[in-house]
């Protein structure tokens, strides 16, 4: 763990506050450094003081109100720094610095791997979540007839990977129909058991879907799944850092990131875990120059690409130490109960989410009864200036808006997205 003080100051390094400041930025570093020292995750999630400093570690626009962290979280102000860094650093020698560059990716593989709780040998570092859930999904050895189990609430891109293989090869995909969230646990589980045969090679799900941060019962999915001689595919671009686990934790076979979302590294960064006895046996989606099928790299070698993106992965992974993931899923649990309690107890208010700590995070999705997903969210945006994102799912399971807390976010702005939406449950959105 990094040295707390340390760490605060590198939150705001480059940011006016630490150049004007002086000795008072100085003492109020020291108090922040105390309250945290002394404080469980739960105490410290609603020390305003402490998280200022985290809220100027990113460059976000504070003339908006960013409740999308779902889809990609706002940049933080040393990931940034370093991508120019590496970036003009490329430029010196083109190929040669790219290559003396590549080299620090090894450092990030390893960091990441002990984050997820595996052999760094096992992780490919890919161009974000939807490539990391398609080297396995189409690289699979699968036959004519094999089944496939997947969930109406999987993510949309990686369901359409899943039809084009049935497609091409005569694979059978069984889609789960999932009831509309939040799932209970119990009854994901039974779902996903009852589709299982002896033609089932794989099961795929979400540790937490996109659409509402449903989570999954992994562990005793995976544990069914291996009974039966069925591989567990998960995708965590919702989960990893996002909140605490270990891959033991989960007992599947491959794991998918999506790095530029809970771990705030730069866009267009992901990995995938394959054990390593399967990596002989995952064909890669781009044939790599030289093949060594015992080696994790045989799924990376895509073209010239820029390493500045990749290797500024490691200044996240300092970002998340610094805090802690128990820390950071406390505070991020804190804010969505901040609004979501206020906003629950609203007559026409519909939660599509589990509020449930142990079933839930960051996320979570609601609609308000006679009011389009859609047209709510432009409301919030052009009035108030908040951005969620609307939800509509093609089943009518879901129509509603998402809204992701960071720890980019103040108490204040997660207030100020309550009343607005107060205010527009009491007076509609034409007031």
């Amino acid at each position: 763990m990094l040295n707390r003080r340390n760490f605060l100051r590198q939150c705001v390094a480059g940011a006016a506050v630490a150049g004007a400041a002086g000795s008072h930025f100085d003492d109020a570093v020291l108090a922040a450094e105390r309250a945290a020292a002394g404080s469980t995750p739960d105490r410290l999630a609603s020390d305003e003081d402490f998280w200022f400093f985290v809220q100027q570690a990113f460059t976000e626009d504070r003339n908006l109100i960013n409740l999308n962290n779902g889809t990609i979280q706002n940049g933080l102000r040393i990931v940034q720094e370093a991508v120019r860094r590496h970036d003009a650093f490329t430029g010196n020698a083109a190929a040669h610095s790219m290559m003396v560059l590549a080299k620090e990716i090894e450092s990030c593989r390893r960091r990441l791997a002990e984050h997820l709780g595996c052999d760094a040998e096992e992780l490919v570092i890919c161009r974000g979540g939807t490539e990391a859930g398609h080297i396995p999904i189409m690289g699979l050895e699968l036959e004519r007839g094999d089944e496939i189990i997947i969930t109406n609430m999987d993510y949309p891109k990686l369901i359409t990977a899943w039809r084009q293989r049935e497609k091409r090869e005569g694979l059978v995909v069984k889609m789960v129909a999932l009831p509309s969230p939040p799932v209970p646990l119990d009854a994901y589980y039974r779902l996903i058991e009852e589709q299982g045969t002896p033609r089932t090679r794989v099961i795929h799900v979400c540790h937490a879907t996109h659409w509402t941060g449903q989570q999954a019962p992994v562990r005793r999915i995976s544990d069914m799944a291996h009974a039966r001689g069925i591989e567990v595919l998960v995708d965590g671009a919702h989960g990893f850092m996002h909140f605490p686990f270990k891959l033991a934790d989960l007992g599947c076979d491959y794991y998918t990131a999506s790095l530029h979302k809970w771990l705030m590294a730069p866009p267009g960064n992901g990995f995938v875990r394959i054990p390593k006895h399967r990596i002989p046996h995952v064909w890669p989606l781009t044939p790599p120059w030289t093949d060594d099928p015992k080696d994790i790299r045989r799924y990376e070698d895509v073209g010239t690409r820029t390493p500045s993106n990749r290797v500024a992965i490691a200044e996240a992974i300092t970002f998340n130490d610094g805090i802690g993931i128990e820390r950071k899923s406390a505070r991020l649990r804190y804010l969505r109960d901040r609004w979501a309690n206020r906003l629950r107890v609203l007559p026409k208010v519909r939660f599509y989410s589990s509020l449930d700590p142990a079933e839930s995070c960051a996320i979570a999705t609601f609609g308000v009864e006679g009011m389009d997903a859609m047209k709510l969210s432009e409301h919030l945006l052009d009035k108030w200036g908040i951005i969620v994102t609307p939800m509509k799912h093609p089943d009518g399971l879901i129509d509603g808006v998402r809204v992701v807390v960071n720890v980019s976010l103040s108490a204040k702005e997660i207030d100020y997205f309550a009343g607005a939406m107060e205010d527009i449950v009491k007076k509609g959105l034409s007031a």
